[in-house]
C-alpha cells in the first residue's frame, strides 16, 4: 500500500512516527497489534459517537449480516434511514445514499451545476470536501498536514471553475460574486470546519452567504459529513436556523460503516436519475449493513440525552486542558464545540486557513508522541479534530488530563 496506508493521515507522517496498526476497540479505548491500550479521541475520525463496539450497533449489524450483506436492490432499511434523515433535517425533502463523503459532495456539486446550468463553484480555503478533482484546491485535512496546496493529476480546465474564498470573510465572497456571479452554480462550505482544526463559521458570515447565494440564484451546500448528528440530532443548520439548499452527510449516519448521503429540496433532488437526468449510481450504495448500523446509532441519539452528556464532558475536558496548559505557561488556543475539540499550538486566535498556519506543528508532534506514550490517542495531525464519544466518562477525562500533564512535563 502506498505509504503503508489506505488514507494519508493514517501514516503518522506529520508527527514523525510509523503508523500504528490497530487490532480492536471497545468503548472509548483502542488497542494496537502489540496490545498497547489508548483512550481514543479519534473515533474513526468522527463516526463512532457511541464509542467502539456499541452493543446495540454490533447486535444490529450481526443480525443484518445473517440476511445478506448486499443485494444490489432496494431494501427496507434504506427507506427507514432515509426517513430518519429527512425527519431530522427540515431542509431535506429527499436523500440519496452513497458510500463516502467524497461521493456525496461530488454528486451534490454535479447536481447543483445541472440544476443551475452554471459551471463555477466556490469553496473556502482550508475546508475539505473529499478528494474529488474540483475540491483539491487549498484543501484541509491530509493536504494541509502535508503542506500540499493542490494535487497533481487534476486538469486546469477543472480547477479553473473552483473559486477560492476566505473562511469567515464575507468580503471575499462578495468579490467573487461581483466578478463571476451569473456563472456560480454553488457555494459549498463546512458550517463548522473540521479539517483545519476546529473552526466554527461565524453566524453573521453564514447568514450573509445564505443571502448572497439566494440573491444570485446559486445553490448553498452545507457539508455536514462531520457535523451531521454530531452536535445535535440533525446538523449545524438546526442550531443556527440557516437553511442550505443541499446537505452532504456521512460518518455518524453509517454507525462506523462506509456511508455517505446528499439531500435537499424536492425540486432539486428530483433532477437525480432515474427521476431526472443527473446520473449517479453505486453498487453498494445503501447496503443493508451500513443502513442497519446507521439506524441503530440514530435511535440512541434521537431523544437528545446523549448530547447533553457529551456537552458536559466536552465543557469539562476543554476547560481543564486550558487550565493545564496555562499552568505550563502555554497560552494556546483551544477550541471546543459540543463533543468536538482541538488544541491549536499557537497563541494567535484561529479563525481561518491563514491563521491556522501560525501553529507550531513540530511542537504538536512532540506533544503527540509523548501523549501516545502515556496512553492517549489524539489525531496524528495538528489540523484534525478530536472527538469525545458517549463511551467516555469522568474517569477517562481525569486519566487524559493526567497523561497530558506528563506529556507537557516531558516537553519541558
Amino acid at each position: 500500500m502506498p505509504g503503508g496506508v489506505n488514507s494519508p493521515v493514517r501514516a503518522f507522517k506529520s508527527v514523525g512516527m510509523d503508523p500504528l496498526i490497530m487490532k480492536r476497540g471497545s468503548g472509548c479505548r483502542i488497542y494496537d497489534e502489540d496490545d498497547n491500550e489508548f483512550i481514543d479521541y479519534v473515533g474513526s475520525w468522527g463516526p463512532l459517537i457511541l464509542g467502539h463496539c456499541n452493543p446495540a450497533v454490533v447486535e444490529a449489524i450481526a443480525a443484518a449480516a445473517k440476511n445478506g450483506s448486499s443485494f444490489g436492490a432496494t431494501c427496507a432499511r434504506e427507506i427507514e434511514l432515509a426517513e430518519m434523515i429527512c425527519e431530522a433535517f427540515p431542509s431535506i425533502d429527499k436523500v440519496r445514499m452513497v458510500n463516502s463523503g467524497t461521493e456525496a459532495t461530488m454528486s451534490a456539486i454535479r447536481l447543483a451545476r445541472a440544476y443551475t446550468g452554471r459551471n463555477k463553484i466556490i469553496k473556502f480555503e482550508g475546508c475539505y470536501h473529499g478528494h474529488a478533482d474540483a475540491f483539491l484546491v487549498k484543501a484541509g485535512s491530509g493536504m494541509l498536514t502535508t503542506g500540499s496546496q493542490s494535487s497533481p493529476g487534476i486538469p486546469r480546465s477543472i480547477t479553473e471553475h473552483t473559486l477560492l474564498c476566505k473562511y469567515n470573510d464575507i468580503e471575499s465572497v462578495k468579490k467573487a460574486f461581483m466578478q463571476f456571479g451569473p456563472d456560480i452554480a454553488a457555494v459549498i462550505i463546512e458550517p463548522v470546519a473540521g479539517n483545519m482544526g476546529l473552526i466554527p463559521a461565524e453566524i453573521e458570515f453564514l447568514t450573509a452567504v445564505r443571502e448572497i447565494t439566494s440573491m444570485y440564484g446559486s445553490i448553498l451546500i452545507f457539508d455536514e459529513v462531520i457535523t451531521g448528528f454530531r452536535l445535535c440530532y440533525g446538523g449545524v443548520q438546526n442550531i443556527t436556523g440557516i437553511i442550505p439548499d443541499l446537505t452532504t452527510l456521512g460518518k455518524i449516519i453509517g454507525g462506523g460503516l462506509p456511508v455517505g448521503a446528499y439531500g435537499g429540496r424536492r425540486e432539486i433532488m428530483d433532477r437525480v436519475a432515474p427521476q431526472g437526468e443527473v446520473y449517479q449510481a453505486g453498487t453498494l450504495a445503501g447496503n443493508p449493513l451500513a443502513m442497519t448500523a446507521g439506524i441503530a446509532t440514530l435511535k440512541q441519539l434521537k431523544d437528545g440525552e446523549l448530547y447533553d452528556r457529551l456537552e458536559v464532558l466536552g465543557y469539562l475536558l476543554a476547560g481543564k486542558i486550558r487550565t493545564l496548559f496555562e499552568a505550563h505557561d502555554l497560552y494556546y488556543t483551544i477550541k471546543r464545540l459540543g463533543s468536538m475539540f482541538c488544541i491549536f499550538f499557537t497563541e494567535e486566535e484561529v479563525y481561518d486557513y491563514e491563521s491556522v498556519q501560525s501553529c507550531n506543528t513540530g511542537q504538536y508532534a512532540t506533544f503527540y508522541r509523548n501523549l501516545l506514550n502515556c496512553g492517549v490517542y489524539l489525531p496524528p495531525s495538528q489540523f484534525e479534530v478530536s472527538f469525545i464519544s458517549s463511551a467516555h466518562d469522568l474517569k477517562d477525562i481525569d486519566i487524559t488530563l493526567e497523561a497530558m500533564g506528563k506529556a507537557l512535563d516531558m516537553m519541558k
